[in-house]
């Protein structure tokens, strides 16, 4: 029993890595500790700011 456990365990965390699930929660544990004052943003407003970062910080290409 102890041995399933373990392997859904991290069947679960490769999932939430490859679905990003964990990316937010770790975004949102950082934004806490340095804006404690701030509110956090939801989820749709984290993907608006990550989208708009990205289309910033995207190197151009030649082809």
């Amino acid at each position: 029993m102890r041995t399933v456990r373990k392997v859904l365990g991290t069947v679960r965390w490769y999932a939430r890595e490859l679905t990003g699930e964990a990316e937010y929660e770790r975004y949102c544990d950082r934004h806490r500790r340095h804006h404690p004052n701030a509110p956090v943003p939801t989820r749709r407003e984290y993907q608006q700011i990550r989208s708009s970062h990205c289309e910033r910080e995207r190197p151009s290409r030649c082809c």
